[in-house]
């Protein structure tokens, strides 16, 4: 450090004693630490050192500094919660007709539970003292059907082990896997054991509604593995039983339905019937491919449909891009995959559980990434948080759901005897989840929905046309449509809006647990109405 000696404007002050009492510089701010020098000229020069910063004045005379306590604002925050129904937007005719719908199905279902027709007691066999030759190969070729029909893997567990009891196997193991199956029999010194690959094809909603009927008999004991054997065989060759034209006219009247219960403008519902009608070909087209090509099939139509959709939207058609988009994108949304997921992890299925969610997502993925390069080809960002208001006021959904129903029907291969069994169940299922918007929030809807449509479809079962609750159960999986919501959200993460996406993936995953937990209620409360007598072994 380098002396500097002081600018005329440094003073000192001297005393009649020769040390100086006062000095008070001013040093010139500079970047680093100063020394200053003051000599009197009346008195014996005094040197004073004084250390200082740019932005401070030294002064040797005692100070006192007086520090403010610092303010402290406290705030009350209330919080308020206005119930669900003072914040819902759903219009009061809609929630009124939806009131009335459940009100019907409901007293429906308590008619019918008590107008059961009697169970025909089983035939009566001889327990087998050993397991026969032909069950191994039968409890494998059933839980084949019963994964291909996306029954979850702890039906199918328990399902099996019913039908190994019946026919004299107590000790039989079953594990039972989304694309694998395991079964093991004890024999008398041996133990027979069979694995399988499973879950490698779509089954129509006849052959489900064929499976499971095989499943129920031989729980019942009125079938044995042989006559098993040759029902599973027949239902899985069973031709379509609708012609070409009625199947690609369902996939319409599905794409249609679902855009009406959307919120679509008429615009809306003729571009999802236009493209729904293209993919329904497409679909036809490229049926017999191999299952390696399912991916590209399903990247080609979002990628397809999107383009169409913002090119339109780009030349200034006024649409609502989730009405006019995901309707046609229907049968590649994994609603009942993800469903049936949460329903497998919720009962333990741990590893059942972790695949069907990791390929439902993966399903999510494929479709969000043709979608984002559909929008990012025409220059139109992929949003799809829009909604609309259809022109034909409350009736729009309830149209919707008719024109779903029908179309789930013909396009899917329901029997003809099970098309209006289905349509109750999904009118019950729709009330219900807007009772349940509009006391609980969006998300709890799903639960209601879910929650009133289980006993109904269980009871459906019982009658001698109606289907196994798993055929109705998966067109209501499908109207619930948590699958739509995980396309909203996975799209929005690729289109770079992350807040958005983060809350409609969470509201996507809430929305499968609400329903996984509203069938497993039902199922609870439905268990009295269809209690079957069991054969006694």
């Amino acid at each position: 450090m380098t002396p500097v000696e002081a600018t005329p404007t440094a003073t000192a002050t001297a005393t009649p004693t020769p040390a100086p009492t006062s000095t008070e510089v001013t040093p010139q701010p500079t970047p680093t630490q100063t020394q200053a020098t003051a000599t009197p000229t009346a008195e014996p020069s005094a040197t004073v050192t004084v250390t200082a910063t740019a932005t401070a004045t030294v002064s040797v005379e005692p100070s006192t500094v007086t520090a403010s306590a610092p303010a402290v604002t406290t705030t009350t925050v209330t919080w308020v919660t206005q119930p669900a129904s003072a914040s819902s937007e759903l219009p009061w005719g809609l929630v009124l007709s939806a009131v009335l719908v459940l009100v019907v199905g409901i007293a429906t279902t308590v008619w019918l539970a008590r107008r059961r027709p009697p169970v025909a007691p089983p035939a009566p066999t001889a327990p087998a003292a050993a397991p026969a030759r032909g069950l191994l190969g039968f409890l494998v070729e059933l839980g084949q059907g019963m994964l291909a029909a996306s029954a979850p893997a702890g039906q199918v567990n328990s399902d099996l082990l019913e039908v190994a009891r019946v026919n004299g196997a107590r000790g039989a193991e079953v594990v039972s896997l989304p694309t694998a199956l395991f079964v093991s029999l004890p024999g008398e010194g041996s133990t027979q054991t069979a694995a399988a690959s499973a879950g490698g094809r779509a089954l129509r909603l006849d052959q489900v509604q064929a499976v499971l009927e095989v499943a129920r008999d031989a729980q019942d004991g009125r079938i044995g593995p042989a006559e098993g054997s040759a029902r599973l065989s027949a239902a899985l060759v069973a031709p379509e039983p609708y012609q070409l034209w009625q199947r690609v006219l369902g996939y319409v009247a599905v794409s249609a339905g679902l855009s009406l219960i959307l919120g679509a403008g008429w615009a809306d519902v003729a571009v999802a019937v236009v493209l729904g009608a293209g993919v329904a070909l497409a679909l036809q087209a490229t049926e017999r491919l191999s299952g390696g090509y399912a991916a590209l099939v399903a990247l080609g139509a979002a990628f397809a449909v999107s383009t169409l959709v913002f090119l339109l939207a780009r030349t200034g058609w006024q649409l609502v891009p989730i009405a006019a988009l995901v309707p046609p994108l229907v049968t590649f949304l994994p609603g009942a995959l993800l469903t049936t997921a949460a329903i497998d992890l919720a009962t333990n299925q741990m590893v059942a559980g972790a695949a069907r969610l990791a390929a439902g997502g993966m399903q999510l993925l494929l479709l969000a990434l043709g979608i984002t390069a559909g929008a990012g080809l025409v220059g139109v960002p992929a949003s799809l948080s829009a909604s609309g208001t259809s022109p034909i006021g409350v009736f729009a959904p309830w149209l919707g759901v008719a024109l779903y129903g029908v179309g789930v029907g013909w396009h899917n291969g329901a029997r003809r005897g099970s098309r209006r069994w289905i349509l109750l169940v999904l009118g019950v299922a729709y009330a219900g989840q807007v009772v349940g918007g509009l006391l609980f929030g969006g998300v709890v809807s799903a639960f209601v929905g879910a929650l009133v449509m289980t006993p109904v479809a269980a009871v459906v079962s019982t009658r001698p046309t109606g289907p196994p609750a798993m055929v109705s159960f998966l067109p209501g999986f499908w109207l619930l449509v948590p699958g739509a919501l995980g396309l909203v959200g996975v799209t929005s993460v690729l289109g770079q809006s992350l807040d958005a996406a983060l809350s409609t993936v969470i509201t996507a995953a809430v929305t499968m647990v609400s329903i996984c937990l509203g069938v497993l209620v039902g199922l609870a409360v439905s268990a009295p109405l269809v209690r079957r007598p069991r054969r006694a072994s």
